[in-house]
């Protein structure tokens, strides 16, 4: 769970970097409240937040978020979609409870909560594990023969499941994975060594494909 404010002189826009993650996200910027499921993304998203705008959050672990949409993710992949378009009517009421609410992060934890009628499947979670730390050549067999299905098979699930394929589920675990380890303090040629890049420079490549900026501006 997150909650964001605008500050009083007003905040820049949030970059939302590519994280295998799916989020509800319930918004009211002053106006007009709304609220949206924010697919997984492939590319840095920028969300505008003005002056007295705050926006609460539920950000579903890899692999945990298609069951409780009621959708699988690569059709909501880098998209913004009103929670009304799966939800329906339930969605209306969602967004209403939270607005009249004095803790609207924690209603908004309720009401998704209530949605959960089964754990994640638990080979989704093993996928994005594996990927995780995976390196070095034939990641996408070397997966498949693991988890025990095919090729296509398995390109399907994580479709399904995370909202894009094996190779850029891998792209995105593993800029996530150097990332906590630079945040962390860690050298960036030595991180990039440890998460499997090819060279510091190869990590530099794929921070600004995925975040839109340098790593150094990221941190």
């Amino acid at each position: 769970m997150w909650v964001r404010r605008g500050s009083p002189n007003g905040s820049p826009p949030l970059r939302v970097v590519p994280d295998g993650s799916a989020d509800i996200i319930w918004r009211d910027d002053g106006q007009s409240v709304t609220t949206v499921v924010a697919g997984p993304d492939t590319e840095a998203q920028l969300a505008p937040l003005a002056e007295g705008s705050r926006m609460v959050g539920i950000r579903f672990a890899p692999g945990a978020a298609d069951a409780v949409l009621g959708t699988p993710l690569d059709a909501l992949r880098d998209q913004r979609v009103p929670l009304r378009e799966l939800w329906g009517s339930a969605a209306e009421e969602l967004a209403e409870q939270v607005a009249r609410s004095d803790q609207p992060e924690q209603t908004l934890a309720t009401a998704v909560q209530e949605r959960i009628t089964a754990p994640p499947d638990p080979t989704a979670a093993a996928i994005a594990r594996r990927l995780e730390f995976a390196a070095g050549p034939g990641v996408v067999s070397g997966l498949a023969d693991d988890v025990g299905v095919s090729e296509r098979h398995l390109q399907r699930r994580c479709r399904t499941a995370f909202g894009y394929g094996p190779k850029t589920l891998h792209r995105v675990l593993r800029f996530q994975r150097a990332l906590r380890l630079a945040l962390a303090g860690g050298r960036l040629a030595d991180v990039a060594a440890v998460v499997g890049y090819a060279d510091q420079a190869h990590m530099a490549r794929e921070t600004r494909r995925l975040a839109g900026v340098p790593l150094t501006d990221l941190l």
